[in-house]
């Protein structure tokens, strides 16, 4: 028994270094997430795209919204954790402390779920990432992966989705509703925005200014 366990470890291992140099060069043939999201809405939109394609709109609108640390962190920010942590504990509705980087691990390599084990595994991937990857990749492929809508994956799907174009001919405003509907991709309708929504849009817009894509 010990040794067919010792056998899947290493299956797994071997499949995880294969992934993620992969990964350094190329987006995921498919990812769980994607997977899951074909089955249960019977389609799978996305459109892989480069990093110079994507244009500067949505990095920045997104970078706002989810990560302003982005280039400055190693994969972990400690004083967003201890700010997520602290408002959670007030019994606010629950904020996420993840990085863009350890959000793309989970994407690229995992599957949703909150259990400590998942957990863990994320902290290992965002690490190796980290190291393996440059920041301009580690971007590209959350954008390219990211749920954007109900079988809608990345920002160039979303952008034909909700506004008809490619993500590079959005305005900062289109870019900025892509951005703010991540938390809840299949909740959030930027063509039917809630006062909340909207507020949070604003916010994004003005905090697109200080994001300097680096």
């Amino acid at each position: 028994m010990w040794k067919f366990i010792k056998k899947i470890f290493y299956v797994i291992a071997i499949v995880s270094i294969f992934s993620i140099i992969w990964g350094r060069f190329l987006n995921p043939i498919i990812t769980i997430t994607q997977i899951e999201g074909l089955i249960k809405y019977q389609k799978l939109d996305r459109d892989y795209i480069s990093f110079d394609d994507m244009g500067n709109n949505v990095k920045k609108a997104v970078i706002a919204s989810e990560d302003q640390n982005f280039y400055r962190h190693n994969g972990f920010d400690f004083d967003a954790i201890q700010r997520a942590f602290k408002h959670n504990e007030q019994g606010k509705k629950i904020r996420g402390g993840s990085t863009i980087s350890q959000q793309t691990a989970k994407n690229i390599f995992l599957w949703n779920g909150r259990s400590y084990f998942r957990k863990g595994l994320e902290a290992i991937f965002t690490f190796v990432i980290e190291k393996v990857w440059s920041k301009d990749i580690i971007l590209e492929r959350y954008l390219n992966s990211i749920e954007m809508g109900q079988g809608v994956f990345g920002v160039e799907a979303a952008s034909h989705y909700y506004f008809g174009k490619s993500a590079k001919d959005l305005t900062k405003s289109e870019a900025a509703w892509i951005a703010v509907i991540l938390p809840s991709p299949k909740k959030y309708d930027p063509k039917n925005p809630s006062s909340g929504l909207q507020r949070k849009h604003n916010w994004v817009m003005r905090q697109m200014r200080n994001v300097v894509l680096e």
